[in-house]
């Protein structure tokens, strides 16, 4: 660990728990009582709810059996990073405590976040604490990993924990996690909160890395334990639409924050990757969707490659007729009505691959907001990446289908920048998978 004294900071005197619910009321007669009873001498405590639209009852029940809980209520549900950020711009205290409503902090959960980051050096704006499954048997999250394309990832999640080593008291972490965390109101303020496009998901590793780069650092507190319903509430999005989020917000994350020595080498990797995996699973997860992979100007005659162009193609003139046939019928076949759906014709119906046409829409949709999102990180950046993942080496993890064969390809090796710290996993040697 490096860095100066605490001096130069402003003493902590003061706490803003901030929680966001959707329909999670369930989940806060758990939660509530426990932060009601967190105390931390000599330090000021409010627990501060942002209500996202729920139907539940969630806001009439917190007002009439919690009325020391301030509530903003909201009519829609605006996500995980827009609901925290209206949280933070109203909170006067001098740190926010971030938790999700589905857990339950230990008693002297928010006492170990403070001291963490009160006693941490000038240049530490967040500490991360521990979280473990609700039985206190096995890991969630006590360090992350990012991966070069921006995806991440809770090393050793759900083994259990006499099989885990967790981080030290006051080790580096590259990003705190938002579901429980601690860290500085002006430095949250001032490299801009979560990023609201994202809605949810990586949004706290994004946060991570910008803090790092703007100067500022990030530790852990493995103490400060809270113990976590697992899914719970990011179940209630479905599939297709949290593999967009994750997608989408990985790309983000990689666009916006790599710098400009990083960005022009990792981009063709990155993009690629991205490219890949909405290939693989429209070929391979969807009715006929190898049709999609079909390129009608590489001709096969008889199992035999050919081209219609020089030497390459058949010598002979009968077996050239049967080849301008064939290509035809296959340009045919993709200029046909899709009313209908007629026979042969790909159709998307894997949730996975929705997810991953969405990002990529999305992506489009949004680049140039992302851009100047990009303009304003590298505008505050008082750090290079190379010094940031000297510490935090970029990930190589195979996960989604297709990964494997795309990554261990020459071609994909050829993209990959000279010198780069990296460090290959599979994914079951990043954290339990459940088969």
């Amino acid at each position: 660990m490096t860095g100066g004294s605490s001096a130069g900071r402003k003493r902590i005197d003061s706490v803003d728990v901030l929680v966001v619910s959707w329909n999670g009321r369930h989940h806060l007669e758990t939660l509530l009582p426990v932060l009601e009873a967190q105390q931390v001498p000599g330090v000021a405590v409010r627990v501060r709810l942002f209500d996202n639209g729920s139907t539940d009852g969630t806001v009439t029940w917190i007002r009439s059996r919690h009325p020391h809980v301030d509530v903003v209520v909201n009519p829609t549900n605006i996500g995980f990073s827009a609901a925290n950020n209206r949280l933070a711009e109203k909170s006067g205290a001098s740190a926010l405590a971030m938790v999700n409503n589905d857990t339950r902090p230990r008693p002297d959960w928010l006492a170990r976040l403070v001291a963490g980051l009160a006693e941490a050096p000038a240049d530490v704006a967040a500490v991360s604490g521990g979280i473990v499954n609700w039985k206190g048997t096995r890991l969630d999250f006590g360090r992350g990993v990012m991966t070069f394309d921006g995806h991440a990832f809770q090393l050793d999640y759900h083994r259990p924990l006499d099989a885990v080593e967790m981080p030290e008291e006051g080790c580096e972490l590259l990003f705190p996690c938002g579901g429980n965390m601690i860290v500085r109101r002006d430095s949250y303020l001032a490299a801009g909160g979560f990023d609201e496009s994202y809605f949810a998901y990586l949004e706290d590793v994004d946060l991570g890395w910008r803090l790092w780069s703007a100067g500022e650092r990030v530790l852990s507190a493995p103490g400060a334990v809270v113990h976590h319903r697992s899914m719970a509430t990011s179940k209630l999005l479905g599939n297709a639409n949290r593999g967009l989020l994750f997608e989408r917000n990985a790309y983000l994350t990689a666009f916006k924050n790599y710098d400009a020595e990083l960005w022009p080498q990792l981009m063709p990797v990155v993009q690629m990757t991205l490219i890949g995996r909405v290939q693989h699973l429209l070929a391979n997860r969807n009715p006929h969707g190898q049709e999609l992979a079909v390129d009608p100007y590489a001709a096969v005659v008889d199992g035999q490659g050919a081209s219609l162009a020089g030497d390459s193609g058949p010598r002979d003139a009968w077996e050239r007729l049967r080849h301008i046939v064939a290509l035809r019928t296959r340009l045919r076949r993709f200029a046909r009505p899709h009313s209908g759906l007629p026979d042969g014709v790909p159709a998307i119906v894997d949730d996975q691959t929705l997810a991953q046409v969405r990002a990529v829409s999305s992506i489009i949709r949004g680049l140039d907001d992302a851009a100047e999102r990009r303009r304003r990180i590298q505008a505050r950046r008082q750090r290079p990446d190379a010094e940031i993942f000297e510490r935090f080496p970029l990930y190589v993890v195979p996960t989604y289908p297709g990964d494997e064969e795309l990554f261990r390809s020459s071609g994909f090796e050829a993209m990959w920048p000279e010198g780069l710290p990296l460090v290959r996993r599979s994914l079951e040697e990043v954290m339990e998978v459940e088969r």
